[in-house]
Formats: structure tokens, C-alpha cells, sequence
């Protein structure tokens, strides 16, 4: 199959799938499968199977309307990034109206941030053929039907029974869920720090901190997943994307923008059985953002890690009866003052710190490249704070060659925070050129700060009873707490509200 060349002004060149079908889904007590099939309008078809293993017995009984419900919405994820490219989707299932309108609703913003941000803007991964994709505003840009065969009149399920004195931690190597746990753990929580294994490479990132943390922390969880598995399938019936990508260690990924949910869905069934009422991701203020691409607003491929993702799920889980509450305690921090706050308070959980794109064994643990984008900013950041990157697993020389290479190469944050980390780099006289990639030196001490301007940060996010011992942790290491009035910050105490 190759795509066609566009025959007018609109999208209907990128419904390269005809339908594609998920579901439906089988279980075992530890385990669920559920296929993924395409199917062409000349009969072929080809399949895949999506599957989550527990390490724990999660589901019981075959036909419970409430477990095939929400085993369904498990399976569905991965399917919400190609409402773009397919003429069809049909999930099978009991999905009730509150699960229709959230899968639509996230399908058709997945549908434009790919359009948007991967196929509108250059990318390695792709063939020139990509090029020819035109410009068009559309009201949606989810051009798949969306069909439901199964589809229940309403959720048949009572309500969860959870403890909000027990928090659940989507975990991996990063320093924002190594952090999140570790204040949690401070603040006298019952925490449950719980690891998603995909099947591939990706898992190295976060093998060092789960094996720290199985060994040593109660209540640590993993699940793996063949998600990993099933983009690289579904990629493969998208003719426009390079054969073989993965070898080239390009940074990102060529399609999906609908990555976190696969996770967070995954863990529920954990979160059901253990009766844990709070779900904490690593998520900073950076990851908030909106803007527009020649008229067409979109999220930056980062709407199911912002603040407005937090709040819409909340809402469909108690509307679904689930009663979890999910946010973030990061979300007043850049990330720089994320890096500092672990360096200071914590800093023997560097060593578990691996953020990296190409992370590789080598005597019994996992090392990072120390040349791509994510190794260059904690290089540049713990240099800055005056921490010593050998306890991420970083050389001598890897470390020069970052901070030598660093005003061309740049690194990965909110454009004031690099020219802040330009600043304090240039400061220490380690960065003579005072640049970073694009971005000159210059101080922004609120980058430092905790910031609540009520759209990315809201000092309701975080639960009352978490709120101020929080916060007054958080102040021991940043340089005060600003507010924003009239796109201005100004200095103000949260702990006094």
C-alpha cells in the first residue's frame, strides 16, 4: 500500500486505514488481552494483540459489566492517536455515554495535535511525501468514525471504595516521579509507587529506580505492557513513516500524543483492588501550555500530561464513579527547580536518576548516553546547582563535552528557564559563550520560585490536607512563591491563603 497524492485541499489523503478495530477484550486474573485488527475494504486484514500483566490478581470473574467496562477502557487508549488516519475505529465493549464522549473528546484533540505538531512541522521520521500534506482548518481533525457496536445505556458499577490516605505514583527513572515519591514518602504518606514496563528499550530508563524500589519500598507495583508493540505495528500501515526509524535513535515519536493514558489506565485496576484513593503523576507547569500553528490551536502534543488533563479526568472518574483523584504536587515547579529540589533534599536518589533517550546496560545497571537532548539538560542543570553529574553516571568528559557543545546543541525547557540556566551556567564561568542553543543569558528568578497563575498552577490542585506541609517543604529549597496579576509574578506566601 502507498498513500495517494492529494486530490484537493482537505485531509482524506491520510485515511490510510480503513478500519481498525479493538477489542474484544479477554482476561485472566493477572492478565489482559485485547486484539488490535486492521481490516481493508479489499478483505485483508492484519492483527496485533495489545496485552497488560499484574504481578497481583487484579481481575476476577468472567462477565462483570464493571470489569469488562473498564478492562474495555484500558484497551481503547492506544486507538485514540489515529483518529487521523483511519476511515473507522470500532471499540468493542460496554462503553457507557460518559466513556463515548471522553474517547471522542480525546481522539479529536490527539487528531489535531498530530496534525499540528508531528505531519504540519518537519520530522526525521518521515518520508518526503509529507510535504504534500496541506494546510486546512478544520472545525475537527478527528476524520475516523468512531463506532461503538456494544455500547451500554449506562455504567453498571458502584462506586470504588478508596482511602484518600493512600497515593499511588506513576513511577520511572525521572526525576519528577523520583521526586513526587519522595516528598509523599516525606509528608508520612501510604505511598505506592507504581512502574509501567513496556517491552522495549524504553523500560532501561527505569529499571535502576525499580529495582531500588521493589527492593526497598513497601507497596511497589509494576505492570507490563506490549503497548510499545502495537504503535510499532500500527506504524507499520502508515506508509509515509521510514522503515527501520528506531535505529537512528531520532528523539520522540513519529505519531503518538496520547502515551500517559495508556499508563494511567493501565494501573486502575491496582488502584481498584488496593482501594487507593489518589493517583500522582510528575507533571511540571511547562507541561500547560497552548498555542497556534497557522490559525489552529493545539497543545503541543502535551495535553495529557497539562493541568486541563488533570482536571477533565477527575471529573469523568467521579462522574464514572471511580472516586481517584489525579494530579501533580510538581505543578508550581520548572523544571530546573525540580532538579535542584531532588539534588538538595535527596540527593542519593540521583544515582536513580536516568533520563535518557538511549539508556544501556553495562554491569548490572542501566547508564545513560550522555549525548542526547534529556542527558545534555541534567549535565547543564546539576552543573549549575553545583551538584556533580557522576552521580546520574555521567563522565568527565561527557560533562565537558555537554557544556562545550551546549550554546549549539541546546536542551529541552520552557524558553526562560534556559536563558536562567544560561545565566547561572555563565555565572560559575563554565559557559564563556553565555548561550543556550537560541537562548541568551538572562536571570528569571521565578523560575526559581513556586508559581501559581490559575491556569497551569492552581493552589487548589493538590488536596488540603497535602496543601501547606507541601508547600512549606517545597519553600526550604526555592527562592519564594510568586502569584501571577495582570502578566505580571508577584511575590506572595501560598502557606498563608
Amino acid at each position: 500500500m502507498s498513500p495517494s497524492e492529494p486530490a484537493s485541499e482537505d485531509l482524506s489523503l491520510l485515511q490510510l486505514i480503513d478500519r481498525l478495530e479493538v477489542g474484544p477484550v479477554r482476561t485472566e486474573p493477572r492478565r489482559l488481552v485485547a486484539p488490535y485488527t486492521i481490516i481493508h475494504q479489499n478483505g485483508r486484514s492484519d492483527s496485533c494483540e495489545l496485552v497488560y500483566r499484574y504481578e497481583e490478581d487484579v481481575f476476577g470473574l468472567a462477565g462483570d459489566p464493571a470489569e469488562e467496562n473498564l478492562t474495555a477502557l484500558i484497551a481503547a487508549q492506544v486507538a485514540v492517536n489515529y483518529g487521523l488516519f483511519c476511515r473507522e475505529i470500532v471499540f468493542h465493549g460496554p462503553f457507557d455515554a460518559a466513556d463515548r464522549t471522553f474517547l471522542t473528546e480525546m481522539a479529536a484533540l490527539a487528531a489535531r495535535d498530530v496534525y499540528v505538531r508531528k505531519l504540519l512541522r518537519p520530522k526525521p521520521f518521515f518520508t518526503s511525501w509529507v510535504a504534500q500534506v496541506p494546510v486546512v482548518r478544520l472545525e475537527s481533525y478527528l476524520l475516523a468514525q468512531l463506532r461503538f457496536p456494544d455500547a451500554a445505556s449506562a455504567a453498571a458499577a458502584p462506586a470504588w471504595e478508596v482511602s484518600e490516605s493512600r497515593t499511588a505514583v506513576l513511577s520511572s527513572g525521572g526525576k519528577d516521579s523520583l521526586l513526587s515519591h519522595q516528598i509523599l514518602a516525606e509528608l508520612g504518606q501510604e505511598t505506592h509507587p507504581v512502574f509501567v514496563n513496556e517491552s522495549g528499550k524504553h523500560w532501561f530508563t527505569a529499571l535502576n529506580a525499580y529495582r531500588h524500589y521493589a527492593a526497598r519500598v513497601p507497596n511497589t507495583a509494576r505492570v507490563w505492557t506490549s503497548s510499545d508493540r502495537v504503535f510499532a505495528w500500527l506504524l507499520r500501515h502508515l506508509p509515509f513513516v521510514k522503515p527501520g526509524y528506531t535505529r537512528h535513535n531520532w528523539p520522540g515519536y513519529p505519531i503518538r500524543v496520547w502515551t500517559v493514558p495508556v499508563f494511567l489506565f493501565g494501573i486502575l485496576p491496582l488502584l481498584k483492588k488496593r482501594g487507593i484513593g489518589r493517583l500522582v503523576t510528575g507533571n511540571e507547569l511547562d507541561t500547560t501550555v497552548r498555542s497556534s500553528h497557522e490559525g489552529i490551536q493545539h497543545y503541543f502534543c502535551l495535553y495529557d500530561q497539562s493541568r486541563y488533563f488533570d482536571l477533565y479526568l477527575g471529573e469523568y472518574f467521579r462522574r464514572k464513579g471511580w472516586n481517584v483523584r489525579p494530579f501533580s504536587i510538581l505543578r508550581p515547579l520548572s523544571g530546573l527547580l525540580i532538579q535542584k529540589q531532588l539534588l538538595r533534599r535527596y540527593p542519593e536518589m540521583l544515582r536513580l536518576q536516568t533520563s535518557c533517550h538511549r539508556a544501556h546496560p553495562a554491569g548490572g545497571r542501566m547508564w545513560p548516553c550522555g549525548r542526547c537532548e534529556k542527558c545534555v539538560g541534567v549535565m547543564a542543570v546539576l552543573t549549575a546547582f553545583g551538584g556533580d553529574p557522576a552521580a546520574c553516571g555521567y563522565s568527565p568528559g561527557q560533562v565537558e563535552r555537554c557544556l562545550r557543545e551546549l550554546p549549539q546543541q541546546g536542551t529541552w525547557q520552557e524558553p526562560y528557564a534556559l536563558e536562567h540556566l544560561a545565566f547561572l551556567l555563565h555565572e560559575k564561568g563554565v559557559l564563556p559563550a553565555a548561550m543556550v542553543g537560541s537562548y541568551r543569558a538572562a536571570r528569571h528568578s521565578e523560575m526559581m520560585k513556586l508559581r501559581f497563575d490559575g491556569d497551569a498552577s492552581d493552589l487548589g490542585d493538590v488536596p488540603e490536607d497535602l496543601r501547606y506541609p507541601l508547600f512549606r517543604l517545597l519553600l526550604e529549597h526555592a527562592e519564594g512563591a510568586v502569584t501571577a496579576v495582570n502578566d505580571e509574578w508577584i511575590d506572595f506566601d501560598p502557606c498563608s491563603v
